[in-house]
């Protein structure tokens, strides 16, 4: 079979996504059949450069889009004994939060842990606490209170059952949930 018949049955069984030109560069030339010809390796689909252009966003869309992914992180940390909610914590709750705000028909529920070192008493409170610090944050955006459900599991329910520091830590959390 000639390769051109193939070529054209190829283009015929196979959709292309995107098709780009390429201009002709001082590594190539085309010759009289319309081929091209030149040591560039960029020309090793046949002389056709294939592939996406990368869309432009708007700084709208790009903080869009990093929140979107900021949202994709829905756990908190805290620290040892402590129901602050942290700094490095900030940019994903505020993402959380103008995804609240913008959609005031969406309810979270704003679920409290702790490790398994106090009481069970004294870790339900813990995690109530936890869990009422990132509510706050999240009301001080402008999130309806209607909009948050809260509840305190405390030592009951660990990511991590290790009993080391990493395991601890995994377990001192918030976590929203949609």
């Amino acid at each position: 079979m000639d390769l051109n018949k193939l070529f054209k049955a190829m283009l015929v069984a196979v959709p292309l996504m995107a098709l780009g030109a390429c201009s002709s560069t001082s590594d190539s030339e085309t010759d009289a059949n319309g081929s091209m010809s030149g040591t560039g390796s960029e020309y090793g689909n046949g002389g056709i450069e294939t592939g996406g252009v990368a869309p432009v966003l708007s700084s709208a869309e790009q903080q869009r889009l990093k929140e979107q992914e900021l949202r994709r992180q829905n756990i908190i940390y805290f620290d040892f004994d402590r129901s602050e909610v942290q700094s490095e914590n900030a940019e994903i709750i505020q993402a959380h939060g103008n995804y609240l705000v913008e959609h005031p028909n969406v309810r979270v529920l704003i679920e409290g842990h702790a490790d398994e070192r106090g009481t069970p008493e004294y870790n339900i409170a813990l995690g109530e606490r936890r869990a009422k610090a990132i509510a706050k944050y999240l009301q001080g955006m402008g999130v309806q209170p209607s909009q948050m459900s809260i509840v305190s599991y405390g030592e009951e329910k660990p990511l991590d059952y290790s009993r080391n520091d990493t395991g601890f830590a995994k377990n001192r959390r918030g976590v929203l949930v949609y």
